[in-house]
């Protein structure tokens, strides 16, 4: 999928996403019915973390009268999810798994496509496309425990598999700037994790150029998150990196998100600018040769290289954002 046919997922957010939900660190919840019992009311009053999530399709809870009971499905970190038990039982069923409308057979597939990644992640070598397009599914999944779930296997999927999905990057990229961006905390915390783990695991060479195009988006907050991916990613590529990728082309993103709306963004171009200034000056450019010829080559200061690659006002507001943080360093370390 190219990124031009990914963008248009950025407008389309559904409804049932914009819903006010609880948020839970380590549980979450699906109703079914289930005939009155007094021990239920106990033990939803005991999970207090639980999350109870209304149907879909309004059809999961049909009699009224009858009770919640709760099947749990654990949001599980990394670090602590251990290894299948059946690796090729798993296998053949994944692909099944991660297709399935059962919610939360949805969620323990997704766990382990991350246990495959973690621990076998050459098993799903041939599927990963597959797996890939079926884990954007889920992204856009109406749930929440879903959605978070598969948010989740996103960050697992970067660690493990680094810059060989960059071809299959950018739908996965869409949802992730997506969800970082709406209202449900705990959902949008989680995509903000996954975007940093992309920024540490695929090459900013590669990352770079799927981030532009998001940078112009006319949404204001999907802008700010991928500001602060390309902050993040830039100082990845060292100061000859920074040259070979072009520090002028850089320097002209970070002053075109200066004046964005939100602060977010204006904060990640004034920290990508202080790499940038580093960078420079440890490798500036050289000046146009000089009528008058000189033993030592002239080279172009900051404020030079400044104003010869951006419009004048542009130039203006980048060097009030430099020379101020420069002037303020030693303070800060007093």
């Amino acid at each position: 999928m190219t990124s031009e046919t990914a963008l248009r997922d950025l407008n389309l957010l559904p409804k049932s996403e914009r819903t006010n939900e609880t948020s839970s660190k380590d549980i979450l919840a699906k109703p079914y019915v289930e005939p009155s019992d007094e021990n239920v009311g106990e033990k939803q009053r005991k999970n207090t973390v639980s999350l109870v999530e209304p149907p879909v399709n309004g059809s999961e809870v049909g009699h009224s009268g009858t009770d919640v009971v709760v099947a749990e499905v654990e949001y599980i970190e990394s670090d602590k999810l251990n290894d299948l038990d059946d690796i090729d039982e798993c296998l053949k069923v994944l692909l099944d798994g991660l297709g399935s409308k059962d919610w939360v057979l949805l969620c323990e597939t997704l766990n382990n496509v991350r246990r495959f990644s973690i621990y076998h992640k050459e098993a799903l070598q041939d599927i990963l496309d597959n797996v890939i397009t079926l884990v954007v599914k889920a992204l856009k999944n109406p749930r929440s425990a879903v959605c978070k779930t598969a948010i989740m296997t996103c960050a697992d999927i970067f660690k493990a598999f680094g810059d060989t999905i960059v071809d299959s990057l950018d739908p996965l990229l869409v949802q992730l700037l997506l969800k970082s961006s709406q209202d449900k905390r705990f959902v949008c915390e989680a995509a903000e994790k996954a975007l940093i783990d992309l920024t540490i695991w695929v090459s900013p060479v590669l990352l770079l150029p799927k981030l532009q195009p998001y940078l112009k988006n006319r949404n204001p907050r999907i802008r700010a998150k991928a500001s602060m991916c390309v902050s993040r990613s830039v100082p990845r590529l060292g100061t000859e990196g920074i040259k070979d990728y072009g520090i002028d082309k850089l320097t002209q993103i970070a002053s075109s998100q200066l004046s964005d709306k939100l602060p977010e963004s204006r904060e990640a171009a004034r920290s990508l600018l202080l790499e940038l200034q580093t960078s420079y000056e440890k490798s500036p450019v050289l000046a146009p040769e000089q009528e008058t010829p000189s033993d030592e080559p002239l080279v172009y200061s900051w404020e030079q290289f400044c104003e010869s690659n951006l419009p004048k006002l542009s130039a203006q507001a980048v060097l009030r954002v430099t020379s101020s943080i420069t002037q303020e360093a030693p303070v800060s370390g007093l």
